[in-house]
């Protein structure tokens, strides 16, 4: 059997297998006008040297073991000759002042070292010399450093290098092969739901084919399972190499973990890591990376590789608590962990930040020039299309910049140079603007703040002011990401100045398509499942999340039965700002009384804001309520805890709760109250968001292509929040209830085509023959009011 050939290149290999030190977040990372000085600074001392000098000269060397065959390659920045002696230079472009360095950077020295024993053994030589060049980006001053060793001694050590790197590799075949063999017999867990085999077999075909597919499908079907079993299958069978479960929110993190289990428990050989977030996984108070404020930051790169491989090879679910025990084990970042361990699993469950966004997505697996056989299941993926232009969005604010200038002081005489620049320009455009203006584009606000960068850069290299780096930290990142989505603005951006609410003006870079971002993204992997209970209209999702004309797409029907629930549109109520009023609050108040009289038991009902839930919630309370039924109210701030008790209240033995919520909030999405734990929902208003400057704005760009901007902007994100809302109600083949949906409006034509296929025996009725609606459908339940 021919060995497998794995490819790495030096930089890879001696990043990963020789790092060391500590984790320090102080240091800022290169921004992309530093890349640029240090390409130029690259090309000019190349430039300055003789004829003899060969830059960028190619080099790769294959190391055969048993079980593989390791390639290694790269491209050394220079190769000449020196008084009869050869020497590989490398050269490094930095911010610091070459006084402080000492000696050269270890890892910059192993890459040179591996060149030289590259390029001696190809040209046989005994010796080779290796020149370490280190430039100053501003100032343009060098510094060299140079040693010479003997190609024996090389070979030794690029042995031992290798050697290390093997032991990685040679698990992973190993345990590849394991897995593979686990999946012969592997057969769907349970038995198939309705709709739920043409789900699987859908999915495993656009896999197969590496197309897109866009899955509608109600609550109930089994949606995790019936996209994590194909992907799984998917893998084994050559056709991607990792699955990554991406999600909205930590809930459906955990049934993908659940999934995974399941299938693990029927004997898959499968290894999964679900990254959490660095605030929420850091065991200490603040997540301050840094090894005068984190024990586990000092010294974390001398310790991670062997935690990491411990861990590896010891479990195959890498959970939140597993991460968090190896990371007490070996004194090292749980976070850092997590995304190391991601490298070497078969599955990663994480957050869609991680694959989306510019500023956090894992470089390991999407950065430049980096691909590979993904499978993506982007799971209640409606969200994506808020949390895309979120991500693809950036904004500069004038009042942060001048709180920036005030605390530089005289300290920093460049910096401020370079922010009065900023605001001058902010200045400009604010005198034209009254409460928002569409500007034609960005201008020259991302040169200038190129320069402020710059500058913010060596401040965060040099280290020596603490305080201050700690005040420019948030600002760093916001000027950060404006940089990068500069380079992104297209056809799909508005850019706008506001003068907000909270007294700041700001530019704006708004993404109002994030779909061209999210396919560059997926562009990285071969496939992506996207999947939602709540892609209605679809075509409209397509259009926000994709550009690709081929994508599949598919509605699975609900597996329950139509019998089992009551829908009702109550068409002489609305929740229109001109109608909001007592008289109105108090017709709410009153339907929510009648449908809840009719049978005992637990209710929820979603409300448009937080003041009408108030309105409606006073009212009900002083002429509604009855004894045998308690009442209770969301909280604009709840925390996990409160938010636990609030659902503990919804019992299958307790008393008959009716609980106040808003929609679109912690409790209209991803919670699981079944059986009696919930016996109806009531939603009133079709949930439109609150007029503002960005809603206005996405309305007239979709208004002037022709697409329907108030639809766009306001119709189908209110509607999405409704339809969440109500699969609340039935989530299981055994559950019964009932839907009220208290607006004239839902009855209209504009959203009659917004509703599931299923909801087509949807009734209308008004305050006065509600209870005569509901009794029929209880009796017809054979429960007892």
């Amino acid at each position: 059997m021919e060995k497998p050939t794995v490819r790495i290149s030096v930089r890879n290999l001696v990043e990963f297998i020789l790092r060391e030190g500590d984790i320090d977040s102080r240091r800022g990372a290169m921004d992309k006008e530093a890349m640029q000085k240090g390409s130029r600074l690259h090309r000019k001392i190349q430039g300055r040297q003789d004829a003899t000098y060969r830059s960028e000269v190619s080099l790769k060397w294959k190391s055969e073991y048993e079980d593989v065959i390791i390639l290694v390659e790269g491209r050394a920045d220079g190769i000449f000759m020196e008084e009869g002696e050869t020497f590989i230079d490398e050269i490094k472009g930095v911010l610091t002042n070459l006084e402080n360095i000492k000696e050269p950077v270890s890892v910059h020295l192993a890459q040179a070292k591996c060149y030289a024993r590259i390029y001696g053994e190809m040209e046989d030589y005994a010796r080779i010399g290796i020149q370490m060049t280190y430039g100053n980006l501003d100032t343009e001053e060098i510094k060299y450093f140079r040693r010479e060793y003997s190609l024996e001694e090389l070979k030794q050590w690029y042995g031992g290098l290798l050697d290390e790197y093997h032991k990685w590799i040679s698990y992973q075949i190993k345990w590849r092969e394991e897995r593979n063999h686990s999946m012969k017999n592997l057969d769907f867990p349970f038995p198939y739901r309705e709709g739920q085999r043409r789900m699987v077999s859908s999915v495993y075909h656009a896999i197969s084919e590496k197309k897109q597919i866009f899955i509608q499908a109600p609550t109930g079907v089994g949606k995790t399972m019936s996209t994590v079993f194909p992907a799984v299958r998917a893998v084994g069978e050559g056709k991607g190499e990792t699955v990554f479960y991406l999600t909205a929110k930590t809930i459906t993190r955990t049934v993908a973990e659940e999934a995974f289990e399941i299938l693990r428990s029927k004997g898959l050989k499968f290894k999964s890591v679900t990254i959490t977030a660095k605030d929420k996984i850091c065991p200490f108070q603040e997540a301050e990376c840094n090894p005068e404020s984190c024990p586990y930051a000092k010294g974390h790169y001398d310790r991670i590789n062997d935690a990491v491989y411990e861990l590896w090879q010891g479990e195959h679910a890498y959970s939140r608590e597993k991460i968090l025990e190896y990371a007490e084990k070996w004194k090292v970042c749980p976070f850092e962990m997590c995304l190391d361990l991601a490298l070497w699993t078969d599955g990663v469950i994480c957050d869609y930040n991680y694959v989306f966004d510019p500023n956090v997505k894992l470089k390991r697996f999407f950065g430049e020039g980096v691909s590979g056989e993904y499978i993506f299941l982007i799971d209640e993926a409606h969200n994506l299309v808020e949390r895309g232009r979120e991500m693809y969005s950036a904004s500069i604010c004038k009042e942060e910049v001048l709180e920036i200038r005030k605390r530089a002081g005289e300290k920093y005489p460049r910096f401020v140079k370079a922010l009065n620049r900023v605001n001058r320009q902010l200045l400009e455009i604010k005198k034209e603007c009254e409460r928002y203006k569409v500007l034609e584009g960005p201008g020259a606000l991302p040169l200038s703040l190129l320069q402020v960068m710059g500058e913010m850069d060596k401040i965060l290299e040099e280290g020596t002011d603490s305080l201050f780096v700690d005040e420019i930290l948030d600002f760093y990142f916001s000027v950060r990401d404006f940089l990068n989505v500069s380079e992104l603005v297209d056809e799909n951006y508005q850019v706008y100045a506001e003068n907000g609410e909270d007294g700041n003006f700001r530019v704006k870079l708004f993404c109002v398509n994030p779909g061209a971002n999210l396919g560059e993204c997926l562009s990285k992997g071969s496939s992506a499942v996207f999947f939602s209970a709540t892609f209605l209209p679809m075509g409209y999702y397509r259009k926000m999340l994709s550009v690709r004309k081929d994508d599949y797409g598919i509605y699975v029907p609900s597996p329950f039965s139509a019998e089992n629930r009551k829908i009702l549109i109550g068409d002489d109520v609305s929740s229109r700002y001109t109608r909001r009023g007592y008289e109105e609050y108090r017709k709410v108040a009153e339907y929510i009384a009648r449908a809840v009289w009719q049978k005992k038991g637990n209710y929820m009902v979603f409300f448009p804001s937080y003041r009408f839930m108030e309105e409606v919630y006073r009212i009900y309370e002083e002429e509604f309520s009855v004894g045998w039924i308690r009442t209770i109210c969301q909280e604009t701030e709840m925390s996990e805890k409160r938010r636990e008790e609030f659902l503990s209240e919804f019992s299958e033995n307790g008393d008959a709760v009716v609980g106040f919520c808003v929609m679109g909030g912690v409790f209209s999405e991803g919670i699981d109250l079944i059986g009696s734990r919930l016996i109806g929902a009531a939603i009133v208003g079709t949930g439109l968001p609150q007029i503002s400057n960005e809603r206005e704005i996405l309305k007239n760009y979709y208004d002037k292509k022709g697409e329907g901007g108030f639809d766009y902007a306001y119709r189908y994100p209110g509607m999405n929040k409704v339809l969440q809302a109500a699969g609340r109600v039935i989530r299981t083949q055994e559950d019964r209830g009932i839907l009220l949906l208290l607006d004239e409006r839902f009855w209209g034509n504009d959203y009659r085509g917004l509703f599931p296929a299923e909801w087509a025996d949807r009734k209308r009725c008004r305050l006065e023959n509600i209870e005569r609606e509901l009794q029929v459908f209880w009796d017809s339940q054979n429960l007892e009011k």
